[in-house]
């Protein structure tokens, strides 16, 4: 058997991606779906532009933030409906994904050598930062998925490191993705009128696809770019994001998606 080389593994590695989940259960509710379509064709085509079939997916959701790094651990992982308002239909949509008890074994394993306080839930499901993109990204449910949580206080440091620490299992078969929004005032959102969208995005995709390096550095303080506070009030939708360029570690980001909807830009990543 030929030896393993750099360019081996490097060939075999799996990116990590950020992307928009939408809002609410949107692309299933036929008076939303028509305006979110660009972002949910964009979906379905995440895994034609893998090399590798995933073995596994771990996906860092803006709706569920813990004490610390937290993952699912259920085989049959059910869905939590945390949306509101909705048609009826849409609390009765089924993606029958498994779990990875394995995986978030590892996941737990890889925190705790970094020394970053990790956990495993054995009774919590995929919530819609999970569900709702990934029955566009994975229809056929046949690749287990692992949630991780947020961490309460958001830091972005603190995300970026939980990120390096995971960035092994991308040699190991394992796609990290963040689910998130690069923009998520609701108000903005709702009025039509998104200040400091455009403003923010720009800044936002630049830095993705910068020297990693000045990428890192530029993420930890996010809060200083223009319009930051304006885009994310709160920032949970947004650091997913950096866990996904923490994994990235010297890989480049490249700007995968782009598009006005609703009033709004909003924008997805790809690192590696």
């Amino acid at each position: 058997m030929e030896p393993e080389t750099q360019a081996t593994r490097s060939t075999r590695r799996l990116p990590t991606f950020f992307i928009p989940h939408g809002g609410g259960p949107c692309f299933f509710v036929s008076s939303m779906a028509p305006a979110w379509e660009s972002l949910a064709t964009f979906l379905r085509d995440v895994r034609s532009t893998l090399e590798t079939r995933p073995k596994a997916i771990v996906v860092v959701s803006a709706h569920w933030e813990e004490s610390r790094a937290t993952v699912t651990s259920r085989i049959d992982p059910p869905l939590l409906f945390d949306y509101h308002g909705f048609p009826p239909e849409t609390y009765t949509l089924r993606y029958d994904v498994p779990g990875s008890p394995s995986l978030a074994r590892r996941i737990t394993e890889l925190l705790g050598a970094a020394h970053i306080p990790a956990s495993a839930d054995t009774q919590r499901g995929l919530d819609h930062g999970v569900f709702i993109p990934f029955l566009l990204v994975e229809p056929e449910a046949d690749i287990p998925i692992v949630e991780l949580s947020l961490v309460r206080g958001l830091d972005p440091a603190q995300h970026l490191a939980i990120g390096a620490a995971l960035a092994p299992l991308r040699d190991e078969g394992v796609l990290i993705v963040g689910s998130g929004m690069s923009y998520h005032n609701m108000r903005g959102l709702m009025s039509g009128q998104a200040l400091g969208a455009a403003t923010f995005d720009a800044w936002l995709s630049a830095t993705a696809v910068a020297d990693p390096a000045a990428r890192t550095s530029a993420l930890q303080r996010w809060h200083s770019a223009p319009d930051a506070r304006l885009a994310h009030p709160r920032e949970e939708h947004l650091l997913p994001l950096m866990v996904a360029a923490g994994a990235a570690g010297d890989d480049r980001g490249s700007h995968v998606f782009h598009e006005r909807i609703g009033g709004t830009v909003l924008s997805a990543y790809r690192f590696g």
